[in-house]
Order: C-alpha cells, then sequence, then structure tokens
C-alpha cells in the first residue's frame, strides 16, 4: 500500500470516526432547514387532585401548554390536601405547611421564581425549586407535590421536563387520559 492510499485510508476513517455525515443527513431537504429538538422545560397546568376510584389514592395531574400531554402523579392524602386547597381557591383559617413556607420566604426578602419538575427515575418523580434573593439565585430539590403546592400558592409557572412526559408515558390527552 503506497503512501497516498495510507493517507487516504487514514483520511476516510478519520471522517467514520469524527461523525461524518450520513447518507440519510445528506439527502435532499435534510439540510439545516430542520428545526431544532426543544430543550426547555414546557410549563405546565395543574388540571386537578383526583381520586383513583380502584386504589382510593390521590394524584396529581399535570398538562403541558405546549403539547397537551399530560401526567399523573399518585401523591399522598396531606399532599393532596396541600395542592387541592389552594386549586379551589380555599383559604384556611390556619396556615398550612406550604403558606408558612412562603411567609417565611417573604420575611427572608426570598422569592420563588418557578418550579420544575425535572425527572422520573424507578417510579419516583423529581423536582427543583428556583429562588431569588438577595444573595442570587438559589436552587432546592423538591418533591414534586410541594413544588406544586408552593407554586399554586405563589402563583408562579409549573415546568415540566419533556423527558418526564416521554417516561411517564404522558400522551395527548386525546390519545391516552389518566387512569384516575
Amino acid at each position: 500500500m503506497g503512501t497516498m492510499s495510507r493517507t487516504a485510508a487514514i483520511a476516510l476513517v478519520t471522517l467514520v470516526v469524527a461523525g461524518a455525515p450520513g447518507r440519510a443527513d445528506l439527502a435532499p431537504g435534510r439540510g439545516d432547514d430542520a428545526a431544532p429538538k426543544l430543550v426547555e422545560p414546557q410549563e405546565a397546568v395543574v388540571v386537578a387532585v383526583v381520586l383513583d376510584p380502584r386504589t382510593e389514592t390521590p394524584a396529581v395531574v399535570l398538562e403541558g401548554k405546549r403539547d397537551r400531554r399530560r401526567v399523573a402523579m399518585t401523591i399522598g392524602p396531606a399532599e393532596a390536601t396541600g395542592i387541592a386547597v389552594p386549586l379551589q381557591g380555599v383559604t384556611p383559617p390556619r396556615p398550612l405547611t406550604h403558606d408558612l413556607f412562603l411567609t417565611l420566604f417573604g420575611r427572608l426578602n426570598v422569592t420563588l421564581t418557578r418550579v420544575v419538575i425535572t425527572d422520573l427515575r424507578n417510579d419516583i418523580y423529581y423536582a427543583t425549586l428556583h429562588f431569588t434573593g438577595s444573595a442570587g439565585e438559589l436552587t432546592l430539590d423538591s418533591r414534586p407535590s410541594d413544588a406544586i403546592a408552593l407554586a399554586i400558592r405563589a402563583k408562579v409557572p409549573v415546568l415540566v421536563e419533556d423527558r418526564v412526559f416521554d417516561k411517564s408515558g404522558g400522551d395527548t390527552p386525546a390519545a391516552r387520559r389518566p387512569h384516575i
């Protein structure tokens, strides 16, 4: 094998290893005009707190504003109350835990700006709380039910990562309704 052939072979292998475009990528209409995949979490509406008639287990139902996919998260009875009370516009005679925390945040000059449902792993949902204050921005780990209860009271967006909808099987409402 001559020097020229070796150089060509090395260049070809380098292109393959470096990720040269495949045949499908070179096809007409496959240029940079394709829309990039959205990676930002989408805002969701807290649709309802419902009770599964079979198991009598409460769940909170969220629906994405962008694509109307839904996710139903099983929660405990106390968490259901913490979400349902402000969702229905009821003001309890004494502050519930989430009300107390928002009062504390206000006194500390910390503002809840948004909550994000970040993941679903091993049938457990994960969320983060996002704050701003005199020290800058702060993010804390949270149970999704607590995050949602705080977001409703603070009137801040509830965001859901697309992977959460994907992992939970969150189809569009017309295609799949939660069995709750």
